[in-house]
């Protein structure tokens, strides 16, 4: 932001729903009070300036306490704003294109472009004088890109610009590649596959390329659009195996240790210390008392669940990936591809943590004589049929003498078979072999279906709810900070672990919360913010956090406070076995749904690995397919548990 002596902050439009909104109004107000029918701006940045008021004006971005006569006499300045802006730069000859913009801020160069687009300067001006004075003034290539009409009128010039380096491969990638993409970007039509191809080239290996650009092309699909097949794919690979030896060489980063272990006279079944020093140290700590207590089959599966934290109380698994977990650089420095499964570090923390449990465990039982396979091919073949009356699963471990690469292609077909027997049962009520056996197709995850109706909650398509959620939720929301005394990382924790009164809100913070009023998510209690109802919460914070709810493993007073947001058209119920999230980790783990997934069914049923583990990548893997394979069966127990427990309360 520039301020020039005294003048006040130059208003800027960011977007409706962006923090700093309640900076500008009361500028807003000002300018547009005192801005008069056939006012001639002095300087191009004053025009662009009052075009941002305009956006403020057209979204009715103004102070709660205006009335609505003044509301309508600032609307009323809309048109003759537009018109008073497009006389100045319509009016600018050619010969002073340069003095007139090199005033111009560059937070105003987008502006710039789209103004010079709507007064169809492009189509007045010449492709070398234009672009030339926009280069001189500090207007980047990517701001170009951003106006259509700029491209559709200097095609064959942009696409010169965009030759001219190899930098630009890194807006072919935000174009393309980039999930989420917070910038529109246009190509001109005369730039070519075979374009792409040479600038992305040309990047890959220079010395300029970006490690998160590079692996981004390296993960994408093949595209003859863009010109990314197999061979610039693999190229990308091992440029990014190099630029990320290279980074490691020259910066240590951060680092985090994890440390699973069996004590022998610890008190509590397990213990989660954190040591900070120099690095991050997490140890996990597991009462060998506990475990030898309980080394049944059953206990051997709830101590995935409940001891290692493989799933809460309303068994949603915590090792996907959530929205939620990614921290606030994660979200706006990262760089995710269009087909890529979004993590952080919060992922790959427990990630990391959950395999060290499984390899740890695996370890102790066997040591006890005990095999995690036979423990798992328990749950189906004796434990269905003697609990519940279910029969005809079928799950077999590896044999005596397996090699790891032998047994982590077993366990991946395995895991792969009982999906789909569970399928089966789900649709038909029994497990027919032969049935299963004319199957073909492979197990779409997201698809399996539940044997409970109406199992999991989702949020709804619905605007006002995303914002509610945000509200509440979100470490960005603008109503979490009053004060160095009142804030908090979210909003349900500043009024949870405070005091506040409504009128602690700056004025820019009282339409949000007059909205949360209006939804009925608090109250104005006697001048005090509280929530109406707790339960609500509860379950808005599960849907924010986990990205679902499990309707019956809710309490009573928390499915009414879900019905009566169906009702509202704020959530929607679907019957799976896996929740969307859940059903996106297994598709990252086997199959090649995701471009940074790791694709290990596929893999492992083509058979091409060479039989020697000399690094080890088999033993891993095993323990890979260990850890879903429990996970599958938490759920499955999960729903068939469910079902029965319906049953015996006549619930629905």
């Amino acid at each position: 932001m520039n301020q020039e002596g005294d003048r006040p902050l130059r208003v800027y439009f960011y977007g409706p729903d962006d923090g700093a909104v309640g900076i500008f109004v009361p500028r807003v107000v000002e300018l547009a009070s005192n801005f008069e029918s056939g006012t001639a701006f002095e300087t191009a940045t004053d025009a662009l300036e009052h075009h941002n008021v305009q956006k403020y004006l057209e979204h009715r971005l103004l102070p709660p306490g205006l009335d609505e006569e003044a509301i309508q006499q600032l609307l009323q300045k809309v048109r003759p704003l537009r018109a008073a802006i497009a006389r100045f730069f319509s009016a600018i000859p050619e010969d002073n294109l340069r003095d007139v913009f090199a005033s111009v801020d560059h937070q105003y160069h987008r502006d710039l472009l789209e103004v010079l687009g709507q007064v169809k300067a492009f189509e007045r001006f010449d492709g070398p004088r234009m672009l030339g004075v926009l280069k001189e003034t500090g207007v980047h290539i990517g701001d170009m890109l951003e106006s259509a009409k700029l491209v559709q009128a200097y095609g064959e010039e942009i696409r010169l610009e965009i030759l001219a380096s190899s930098r630009n491969a890194e807006l072919i990638v935000r174009k393309y590649l980039e999930s989420a993409s917070r910038r529109d970007l246009h190509l001109p039509v005369v730039f070519t596959p075979d374009d792409s191809r040479h600038v992305l080239e040309d990047y890959i290996d220079s010395e300029e390329a970006n490690l998160n650009y590079v692996r981004l092309i390296a993960n994408a699909k093949e595209n003859a659009r863009v010109g990314i097949d197999s061979k610039l794919k693999l190229r990308a690979k091992r440029r990014a195996q190099k630029l990320n030896a290279a980074l490691f060489t020259c910066n240590d980063g951060l680092r985090a240790t994890y440390e699973v272990a069996i004590s022998g006279d610890q008190e509590y079944p397990s213990i989660e210390e954190r040591k900070q020093g120099d690095d991050s140290h997490w140890l996990y700590s597991y009462s060998r008392t506990w475990l030898d207590s309980t080394r049944d089959n059953s206990s051997i599966l709830n101590n995935f669940q409940h001891l290692f934290g493989f799933a809460d109380d309303q068994v949603l698994l915590g090792l996907p990936a959530f929205a939620a977990d990614l921290g606030v650089f994660e979200r706006m420095a990262g760089l995710a591809g269009l087909d890529e499964y979004k993590h952080g570090v919060a992922f790959d923390a427990l990630d990391s943590v959950s395999l060290l449990q499984t390899q740890m465990y695996t370890l102790y039982l066997k040591k006890e004589g005990l095999d995690l396979e036979r423990v798992l091919a328990w749950f189906f073949v004796e434990y269905l049929p003697e609990e519940f009356g279910i029969r005809n699963f079928s799950l077999r471990a590896s044999g005596e003498g397996a090699s790891y690469l032998e047994k982590v292609r077993h366990l991946f077909a395995e895991i792969e078979s009982v999906s789909a027997q569970f399928e089966l049962y789900a649709e038909n009520g029994e497990v027919d072999h032969e049935l299963l056996n004319m199957r073909s197709d492979p197990v779409a995850y997201g698809g399996i279906p539940s044997l409970v109706q109406g199992k999991y909650v989702y949020a709804g398509d619905n605007d006002g709810f995303a914002a509610v959620l945000r509200l509440l939720f979100f470490d960005q929301s603008r109503i979490i900070y009053i004060d160095e005394n009142l804030n908090a990382n979210d909003f349900v924790r500043l009024i949870l672990q405070n005091s506040v009164r409504y009128a602690d809100f700056h004025e820019y913070q009282v339409s949000a919360i007059d909205y949360l009023i209006d939804e009925g998510i608090i109250e104005n209690f006697d001048g005090l913010i509280r929530f109406v109802n707790l339960e609500q919460i509860r379950v808005l914070h599960a849907l924010f956090h986990k990205e679902a709810v499990s309707y019956f493993r809710l309490t009573k007073p928390g499915r009414v406070a879900v019905d009566d947001m169906l009702a509202k058209g704020w959530l929607v119920r679907r019957s799976t076995l896996l929740t969307d999230a859940e059903a996106a980790y297994f598709n990252y783990v086997l199959n090649r749904t995701f471009s940074n997934g790791l694709n290990l069914r596929n893999q492992y049923l083509h058979g091409s690995q060479p039989f020697s583990d000399e690094d080890g990548a088999y033993y891993k893997d095993y323990l890979i397919a260990l850890r879903l394979a429990v996970t599958l069966v938490i759920k499955m127990n999960d729903d068939i548990c469910l079902l029965h427990l319906l049953k015996d309360r006549g619930d629905s």
